[in-house]
């Protein structure tokens, strides 16, 4: 009673501070958001933060993107922000990468990559070629970003991997997020490079949620461009890949420790330039190596992984050759069943790995 009365009678600050002692803070719980939800902060904080970057692509503005990951940018930034197009690839390319010349930082939307091979002049020559020719006087701060890679019943058109095309051309960037944190963190350092940047999304991934860190959420936050991620540590084998397959490989990992195989899973996020510290670093310790992809075999992103291996410092760490487990040589077929077959599943990582580790 008598330590009640003493608070009745002390200054308002010394008991909002005798109260505050009394109380244990707990550090603030991650948040659950969608790959979509990240992207879209990521842009929109982006939009908020320098009145240079805007959005323009087939359907941004009035229809929230056609897989809603614009939404609510319109009503905020208003027309000339976020800027609906016509259905010219070609046409709205070329304003996007002029824009970028004359000093903005256009973010270009594809509806899906596959389409922008109707803007790829625009993409490599334009784009990715004119800060070199330029000799270094002219920069094309760009970012083309939109889904990317194998989908669902869309069939042979829609559902191409541009991963090794966009890779092998110097003068790009090029990024491929798998969660939400990547997604987040690499949309805003894509945005902030002096360089154009392609983003490869994954349309699959749009809706899937991930746990963002209070890191990630701050507005300050970015992932940084041409950094791999370890995202399970393992003595065993190294199993590298980037984009959805990311997640299968950390299903494979996790099935193979019940049987004491522990993987080392690398999530690439950068394709151009890969971080090969990262991944020779990981051969180097577990001296095997699986890579994934949802791409076609040839020139692939795997056999690039493979070939830089050989040709460095790791390759001596080998104990047995390299594996690459990718996409069906082949278009991507409708039916449902021959799809499944055509691009890489769990259970082809897992007999992967055990042939990688002859077992």
């Amino acid at each position: 009673m008598a330590a009640v009365s003493g608070l009745v009678r002390r200054p308002l600050e010394q008991v909002s501070g005798f109260l505050r002692r009394r109380f244990h803070r707990t550090a603030p719980a991650a948040l659950q958001v969608t790959v979509r939800e990240a992207i879209n902060q990521g842009m929109d904080e982006e939009l908020e933060r320098d009145e240079k970057v805007f959005l323009l692509g087939e359907e941004v503005a009035q229809y929230d993107g056609a897989y809603k990951v614009s939404r609510g940018l319109w009503k905020k930034y208003g027309d000339k922000r976020i800027i609906d197009t016509p259905i010219s690839e070609m046409g709205f390319a070329g304003i996007a990468v002029g824009a970028a010349m004359a000093g903005l930082r256009p973010i270009c939307e594809f509806m899906t990559f596959n389409f922008s091979m109707q803007a790829i002049d625009q993409v490599i020559n334009s784009a990715a070629k004119t800060y070199y020719m330029s000799g270094g006087l002219q920069p094309v701060p760009i970012v083309f970003r939109g889904p990317n890679g194998a989908s669902a019943g869309v069939a042979a058109q829609h559902s191409q991997c541009f991963a090794a095309w966009y890779g092998h051309c110097p003068g790009l960037k090029v990024v491929s997020p798998w969660n939400s944190e990547d997604a987040k963190g690499l949309i805003k350092s894509a945005i902030r490079d002096n360089n154009p940047v392609v983003m490869l999304e994954n349309e699959l991934m749009y809706g899937v949620p991930f746990e963002l860190s209070s890191e990630a959420q701050s507005k300050d936050f970015l992932v940084p461009i041409g950094k791999a991620k370890i995202e399970r540590q393992g003595t065993h084998i190294t199993v590298v890949s980037h984009s959805r397959p990311v997640g299968h490989c950390l299903e494979a990992a996790t099935v193979l420790s019940k049987e004491g195989i522990e993987c080392e899973v690398i999530n690439m996020r950068t394709i151009r330039p890969m971080d090969i510290e990262t991944i020779e670093a990981s051969v180097m310790k577990t001296n095997h190596l699986v890579t994934v992809e949802g791409g076609w075999p040839q020139f692939g992103v795997g056999a690039e992984i493979c070939a830089r291996i050989m040709e460095g410092p790791a390759f001596n760490f080998l104990d047995a050759p390299a594996v690459r487990v990718t996409g069906a040589d082949v278009p991507m077929p409708y039916a449902k069943i021959l799809e499944d077959n055509s691009v890489p599943q769990v259970k082809d990582i897992i007999f992967a790995i055990k042939k990688t580790l002859n077992i």
